[in-house]
């Protein structure tokens, strides 16, 4: 059953909720005491991030699925598209009754597809995210100037 009140309710033992960046739990500046330096400018810490190694390792895992992945997928929709436009005797060619070889090749590109997005969603989640995650929570530490 559906309740109203909870709708739009973070959990917060979510890893991507952060309570100081929905401005919970962050000082309110009533006090008199004199501010510590302040945090690093958005440049420095973007570019302090894109020379890291974790940062490297993140881009480089993303590169080694994506570009094979689009290539062999790209080639594979090429393939299909000529062969459709060239050869349409063996296009034409049953398969199984009605289906013919050019029904069965459109159908799975839809297949294909659907592998590519699943591929691509597990890879991210096994090899990319908990890097990413961590180099989120080093970046918003050098952006509130706790850490370096």
């Amino acid at each position: 059953m559906h309740n109203a009140r909870d709708t739009g309710a973070a959990r917060l033992d979510d890893p991507w909720y952060d309570a100081l960046a929905s401005g919970w739990g962050e000082p309110d500046d009533t006090d008199s005491r004199p501010r510590c330096a302040s945090p690093p400018a958005a440049e420095e810490v973007y570019t302090e991030v894109h020379g890291s190694a974790a940062f490297q390792e993140v881009r480089r895992r993303y590169r080694r699925f994506v570009f094979p992945a689009a290539a062999a997928f790209l080639i594979w929709y090429l393939v299909y598209v000529v062969a459709a436009t060239t050869a349409p005797s063996l296009m034409a060619r049953p398969v199984v009754g009605v289906l013919n070889v050019a029904m069965v090749a459109g159908l799975a590109q839809f297949v294909t597809t659907f592998l590519l997005t699943w591929g691509y969603a597990r890879h991210a989640r096994l090899r990319r995210d908990r890097v990413a995650l961590e180099l989120r929570w080093v970046t918003q530490e050098m952006m509130r100037g706790q850490g370096r």
